[in-house]
């Protein structure tokens, strides 16, 4: 098995190496291609047995890469390239292997950023970015569980401290210690899950979409100090048209509009997470709000029904925590108000993107001129089976990728819906408490009157902006099969023909 050099050991071989042919050294980079016209007229295979491969070609001069250079090498390049003069590159045999397999239908035009490397390196940003959006969720949810912990001891509490003002410290206290000292236990606990999750308020990252192209533009990032970036290159001349000559590219040339498709699913991924992070801060804000409506209605009620006694202390707290806790969810709100109008504008356009199926067919033959003959399948003597393989895996795993995609649009739905359902319960709060404070006290202060009839209209607009996210939800998501029919995934099996390949079912018993 050769030795492969790297480090030091590697740049100290090239430098003896140039020294002793007196040329300049090279190494693998992605940036090493030629135009597909060049490309076209040497057989990579072959490239592999005579051991060069051009670098540069101008005018009558080319720049080769080689291992060993020399007048057997130079007189194949002049009547292969048809050139007159030939400068050499010395390079190891391992990165002129890695050159050539590069190059092995390297699509024309495309820049660095469109390399296998560059797009794997982007799609592991936008993995970490869709793993700290799962963080947040997670926290949200932790958040939200803790405020539902703080509304049932506020429940006991407040029981608790009814007893003892109306009936006294008598028998009652052997019920009145417990649900004190459960109340009060529950809202500390709750506290310990409420409190660092405020920290996260203002960490989400804006959900910024930059609109695949169907492989006329690669998505790149930047590394800043918070978040990588995520931006468009410049249209690729003649990408369109190179695409819809499907059936005459070169397996790798296919591969790479496959995985840059891939990284476009990736993002569109990452922006519904994105969305769906946005509206579990929504939904926790949400719970601010019932959270804070519970305290302050139960000051405004102890207020009103004990008017001025030595609990007034407590009972004006009580009010000015709801009341804080009330308009700090509402800044949580608005932010998810943004987020389902951009949802809705991811939906649209999604629904109206070019399916997979419909560009890569494999009953149709798709060519530029609509009415010109197929183009033959570009396979050479000297191709290997395995290379038509791996690009059929790679089509596997883009289908797969974009089957991702419809359940992550499926997810973002159903976060809708529930969000939708987060802002009703909300409304029925704020009305049953207004209704209840409107019945119980009766016709009295018009202040009073005022902040009842007050807290209705708050929740008849909570209760009808959240029908208008939920009802729409729930009709997209009766239209997908994966929440109500049985489910039969089947397990690829590549080395027996698909037909034999396995099932399971999945069902709801």
């Amino acid at each position: 098995m050769p030795v492969v050099l790297k480090g030091m050991e590697k740049y100290v071989a090239l430098k003896e190496l140039s020294a002793r042919h007196g040329c300049g050294w090279i190494e693998y980079s992605e940036k090493i291609s030629q135009p597909l016209p060049i490309l076209l007229r040497l057989d990579m295979e072959t490239m592999h047995d005579l051991g060069w491969f051009p670098a540069e070609i101008k005018d009558d001069r080319a720049t080769v890469i080689t291992c060993e250079p020399g007048p057997k090498v130079a007189a194949d390049v002049k009547q292969r390239l048809g050139v007159k003069e030939v400068d050499f590159l010395v390079t190891l045999p391992e990165d002129l292997a890695r050159i050539i397999e590069h190059n092995q239908g390297v699509n024309p035009a495309s820049p660095f950023a469109s390399g296998r490397t560059p797009l794997a390196r982007v799609r592991t940003y936008l993995a970490g970015r869709r793993s700290l959006l799962a963080y947040y969720r997670t926290m949200f949810a932790k958040g939200r569980t803790g405020l539902a912990l703080i509304r049932t001891g506020l429940a006991c509490i407040t029981i608790a401290l009814l007893f003892l003002r109306v009936f006294g410290d008598g028998w009652f206290l052997f019920l009145e210690a417990p649900l004190l000292l459960a109340g009060c236990v529950m809202v500390f606990n709750g506290l310990r899950w409420y409190l660092p999750v405020r920290k996260f308020k203002n960490r989400v990252p804006p959900c910024e979409d930059t609109q695949a192209t169907d492989g006329s533009t690669v998505l790149t990032a930047a590394e800043v100090k918070t978040y990588p970036v995520f931006t468009r290159s410049p249209e690729i001349p003649g990408a369109r048209e190179l695409r819809r000559q499907w059936t005459g590219l070169t397996p790798v040339m296919r591969r790479r509009f496959l995985a840059s498709d891939r990284t476009d699913y990736a993002e569109e991924r990452t922006v519904l997470a994105c969305i769906r992070t946005q509206m579990a801060k929504t939904r926790t804000g949400l719970a601010f709000i019932r959270t804070g409506i519970a305290f302050a209605s139960l000051g405004f009620g102890l207020i009103r029904y004990f008017h001025a006694s030595n609990w007034l202390p407590f009972d004006l707290a009580l009010m000015t925590i709801g009341v804080v806790m009330v308009l700090e969810g509402f800044l949580w709100y608005q932010s998810g108000r943004k987020a389902g109008n951009v949802k809705d504008a991811k939906a649209k356009w999604s629904f109206k993107a070019t399916n997979i199926w419909e560009s890569f067919s494999s009953h149709r033959c798709i060519t530029i001129v609509p009415k010109s003959p197929p183009l033959p399948l570009p396979v050479r003597a000297s191709d290997r089976p395995g290379i038509w393989a791996t690009t059929g895996l790679a089509l596997e795993r883009t289908v797969l990728a974009e089957r991702r995609n419809v359940m992550s649009r499926l997810r973002t739905v159903m976060a809708q819906e529930r969000t939708g359902f987060a802002f009703i319960r909300t409304g029925r709060a704020f009305i049953f408490i207004g209704l209840a404070f409107a019945l119980f006290f009766g016709p009295g202060v018009t202040g009073w009157n005022i902040l009842n009839w007050t807290m209705v209209a708050i929740g008849l607009f909570f209760v009808g902006d959240g029908l208008r996210w939920a009802l729409p939800a729930g009709r997209t998501r009766r239209q997908f099969p994966y929440c109500f029919d049985e489910m039969e995934i089947t397990i690829p099996d590549y080395g027996v023909p698909a037909r034999f390949w396995r099932t399971i079912v999945l069902n709801h018993e």
